[in-house]
């Protein structure tokens, strides 16, 4: 069986990894993650005496249908391991978890960061479509009407009346 991760083992996993982090304060690392639909997604995971904490910003507070945004997320809840959906006070979007200390190992360190990636980037459109499809109809409007680039906006293109 692997020993748990201490807060050196936990850096050196990061590096092995090959993903870019910055250390903060002893056992606490800021990961950022690549993505495709995402730019990047930051992580970060928080070793305490106990318990590994990770939390991720996923989104800020949807604008609109905020009830079909949070139902969404509970449904994908029950298919995500290690990290949940969670809400903070303002109405933010967050993936957290704990895992125990005695479970922190380089392998499990790896599934974590996988797992907060792919799902992050995987649901991130999905959120914007029910929570934001408003404010995406008026960006759009307003780029095409000024001969801006709507490059990146054309995994919402099924959103726009023609």
């Amino acid at each position: 069986m692997t020993s748990p991760l201490d807060a050196d083992g936990l850096a050196a996993t990061l590096d092995a990894l090959a993903v870019a982090y910055e250390q903060t304060e002893p056992g606490a690392f800021l990961v950022t993650l690549p993505g495709e639909r995402r730019h990047r997604t930051l992580v970060w995971l928080m070793l305490g005496r106990h318990h590994l904490l990770i939390e991720s910003f996923v989104c800020r507070a949807p604008d609109e249908n905020a009830p079909d945004v949070h139902a969404f997320l509970l449904r994908r809840n029950a298919t995500l391991r290690s990290v949940a959906y969670a809400i903070d006070a303002a109405g933010d979007i967050h993936l957290v978890g704990r895992v125990a200390r005695a479970a922190v190992t380089a392998d499990e360190v790896d599934a974590i960061l996988g797992m907060v990636l792919a799902t992050s980037d995987a649901d991130f459109n999905a959120i914007l479509e029910r929570g934001f499809a408003s404010a995406i109809r008026r960006e759009w409007a307003w780029r095409t009407s000024t001969g801006q680039s709507v490059r990146n906006l054309q995994a919402f293109r099924h959103l726009v009346a023609d």
